[in-house]
């Protein structure tokens, strides 16, 4: 018989979650060293049988076409050799990583002589409800196993073939390495009527994660009786000081929007400093526009843009005017932003578009801030240190940056290996939600015959 619990035709929803929750109890007393070799035996198998996942992966990319899936969903859901030795390598960075279950947090001796240590311990069966992206099936299990939880996995549609490859090899690596069936479970089917189940299942899932936009945020809020840390929506800004280095500033704003647009952590607004918009936006708006990106500002950003073109696109313009040559074809001030509307501010685009405004102050992108982000992952690009930490102070998220691109709020970024999400709640995971992060705690209390009076 196969290893996956969900393969089995007559598995339902609630049979794979109390088969999770049989196994956690085992998962909570094993060893460290036989939870790294079944992690070592993932990362094995998913070499070796990478053809197999490939094959998966075509199926799921050509049924995306079929679909008409943006360039984003299918980035994410696209895996290749290069992608799968990435997630082979993320399963065994986590085996390196110290185990938590165990760690002592604090202990002390209480006044009537009884011993209490606070030690993590893991939480039991974690549900990771997630979109598009097929890695996570495998980052998700590394984490949950190593943690000492037993997963219930349940992907979208649109990766169904995908997930079902992987979760059978590391399920069958896991099991074959000594850890209990059950370990590793899959929700097969992506309609509404699992999702809803799996979320009621409260006798025996502890926690669920989603990972994906608002849409999965409100369907779980609807239904969901089983505790929920949302990893949800990343509607991150940079906002680029009066006191910012505007090379600095050029290069933070472009790796955060266009190294990978279809991630949570990549920049969808920009604001910009009323005193340096009208030297930035022009070099900004070109450069942004040069990589392909979609730009939609307020009133005072397109003024900006199309006031002064770029020192150096000026520059060029003259020189073709002394030597009678033509101007460049293409200058900041021919580049049209469109017009935000209040729903842009709002927006995840998880594609090649940023929102575009001019504050007259740090507070008032603190205010913007505020009033439009997530709480995902935020930046400032400035030298004067003052601003800096008003910003690091005013701003309420998760992660919170001075002179670096939001795309570094990650979990291997970290140096806590793969993530399962980022939280933009305040408990009880803020941000990467990691090893320590899948653990609850209890106290352990040693006596001698106390009794109390």
């Amino acid at each position: 018989m196969s290893a996956v619990v969900a393969s089995t035709p007559a598995a339902s929803v609630e049979e794979i979650c109390r088969a999770a929750k049989r196994a956690a109890r085992e998962l909570a007393q094993i060893d460290t060293d036989r939870k790294d070799e079944a992690l070592g035996a993932i990362a094995r198998a998913l070499r070796e049988r990478s053809q197999e996942v490939l094959a998966a992966n075509a199926l799921d990319m050509a049924a995306g076409r079929e679909a008409s899936l943006s360039e984003a969903l299918l980035d994410r859901l696209a895996l290749d050799e290069t992608r799968i030795e990435g997630i082979a390598r993320a399963v065994e960075q986590i085996v390196a990583l110290a185990d938590p279950v165990g760690e002592a947090i604090e202990g002390r001796r209480l006044r009537n002589g009884l011993d209490v240590r606070k030690v993590r311990v893991p939480l039991g069966v974690i549900a990771v409800v997630y979109e598009a992206r097929p890695n996570v099936t495998i980052d998700a299990t590394a984490l949950c196993l190593k943690s000492g939880n037993a997963i219930v996995l349940r992907g979208s549609s649109t990766a169904a073939h995908s997930n079902a490859a992987l979760a059978q090899i590391a399920t069958e690596a896991a099991v074959g390495a000594g850890l209990p069936l059950g370990c590793i479970g899959l929700v097969a089917g992506g309609g509404r009527e699992e999702l809803v189940e799996l979320a009621r299942q409260s006798g025996t899932v502890d926690l669920i994660v989603p990972r994906g936009g608002e849409g999965l945020k409100a369907a779980l809020q609807e239904v969901a009786t089983v505790p929920v840390i949302y990893a949800a929506s990343g509607n991150c800004h940079v906002y680029v000081d009066a006191a910012a280095d505007l090379d600095q500033a050029e290069a933070i704003v472009l790796n955060a929007k266009t190294q990978r647009p279809g991630v949570c952590n990549a920049a969808e607004t920009m604001l910009v400093h009323e005193s340096v918009a009208g030297e930035f936006l022009p070099r900004i708006v070109a450069s942004l526009s040069a990589a392909g990106v979609t730009l939609r500002g307020d009133a005072r950003a397109r003024a900006h843009a199309h006031a002064h073109p770029h020192p150096r696109e000026a520059g060029a313009a003259r020189a073709g005017s002394e030597t009678n040559g033509a101007a460049p074809a293409t200058t900041p001030a021919s580049i049209a932003l469109e017009e935000a509307g209040e729903e842009d501010w709002a927006s995840e685009y998880l594609a090649l578009t940023i929102a575009v405004g001019v504050v007259d102050s740090v507070d008032e992108a603190i205010e913007h801030i505020a009033r439009y982000g997530s709480g995902h992952s935020e930046a400032i690009v400035t030298r004067d240190t003052k601003a800096a930490r008003a910003f690091q102070l005013g701003v309420d998220a998760a992660c919170v940056y001075v002179n670096a691109s939001t795309r570094f709020t990650d979990g291997g970024e970290f140096g806590m290996g793969a993530e399962i999400g980022n939280s933009t709640q305040k408990l009880h995971a803020r941000g990467p939600i990691g090893l320590r992060e899948l653990c609850t705690f209890k106290y352990l209390i040693d006596g001698e015959g106390h009794i109390r009076d």
